[in-house]
């Protein structure tokens, strides 16, 4: 059994973690400032406390060291300087989840491989993630800080839809409305269950092979974009969805707040080779597909009406959309 701490622990990936550390039958803890977007099990630990506050995280955790620190939180470079003056030599593994999205863009080759180069020039997010990398890899080479760096891709539960306009885009399906879809459709985007990345995640966790290195963890459940719409419109009860597919770069240029996660990640066929991860997590496999994950989701929200919630803005801007490929088409 390991003692193991979550900053964060209540978002998409992080509470799965939480949920299947404690099945594990680890001593789990959760430092966050409280408010959980999802329930954390009976058997954990809550520490209020503000990871950008590093006072604050002293004065809660006194003297307590952990097998594990695992950082879903963690952003920029100066997070992580914050992280190690808190953690070093407290804990024997942290943990850092980076992102998949570092890796170069556009692939020059597939399956995107731990050995593919991190460079990302459309998106600062994943560029600052490749900086925090690079602090924790010379931290590791100079000092021998004990590091697993893990780098997920697209991963999902029942409260995150997958596309450009979320729950707009649902609600225009059921009006028939017509849904913007980047490219032709046809790309390929791997796309992970939370409740199957938890198998690989923990498995990482106090495990000595596992220091010192980075991992991809993704599920190989690749379908395209055109099969994730059709999917999540058969789950919402939308027989023949309108799809308007529209080059990247024109729905980039239509609302620049998509542009740098679209350009920089959804844009490109993304496939990746996990059996850096499985060599050491054998369990580890897709057992949700998101056929099935989307009638998850779409449960979900029926269930919960105050979740349904229609970007005006957003909502607009697709109708500009549709009606300049309309008028170009």
């Amino acid at each position: 059994m390991a003692r193991i701490l979550y900053i964060g622990g209540t978002g998409t990936i992080s509470a799965a973690c939480v949920r299947r550390s404690v099945a594990l039958g680890h001593e789990v803890a959760v430092l966050n400032r409280g408010g959980a977007r999802r329930p954390l099990p009976a058997e954990v630990r809550l520490i209020q406390a503000d990871i950008r506050n590093p006072a604050t995280v002293r004065a809660a955790l006194g003297g307590e060291t952990f097998d594990v620190v695992a950082q879903f939180l963690a952003f920029t470079p100066e997070h992580v300087a914050a992280d190690l003056d808190l953690f070093e030599g407290r804990t024997g593994q942290y943990v850092f989840v980076s992102s998949a999205s570092a890796y170069e863009k556009p692939p020059r080759r597939l399956p995107v491989t731990e050995s593919t180069p991190l460079r990302n020039p459309f998106w600062q997010y994943s560029r600052d993630k490749i900086a925090c990398e690079d602090a924790l890899v010379a931290a590791h080479r100079e000092r021998g800080l004990p590091v697993t760096i893990v780098r997920p891709s697209h991963t999902y539960d029942e409260r995150l839809l997958p596309t450009l306009g979320g729950w707009t885009d649902i609600a225009r399906m059921r009006a028939g409305r017509p849904v913007i879809v980047h490219g032709d459709g046809t790309s390929l985007w791997t796309i992970t269950h939370s409740e199957d990345f938890a198998v690989a995640f923990t498995g990482l966790l106090a495990n000595p092979a596992a220091i010192g290195d980075a991992f991809t963890i993704t599920g190989s459940h690749a379908p395209t974009w055109n099969q994730i719409y059709g999917w999540l419109a058969d789950a919402a009860g939308v027989a023949a969805p309108e799809l308007v597919h529209v080059a990247s770069d024109t729905i980039a240029a239509f609302a620049p707040d998509l542009a740098p996660s679209l350009l920089g990640d959804k844009a490109h066929s993304m496939v990746f080779d996990n059996a850096k991860v499985t060599a050491l997590v054998p369990d580890f496999r897709t057992t949700i597909t998101f056929d099935e994950g989307a009638r998850r989701i779409l449960a979900h929200y029926d269930e919960h009406p105050d979740a349904q919630r229609v970007d005006a803005d957003l909502d607009a801007v697709f109708d500009r959309i549709a009606a300049h490929a309309r008028a170009a088409g």
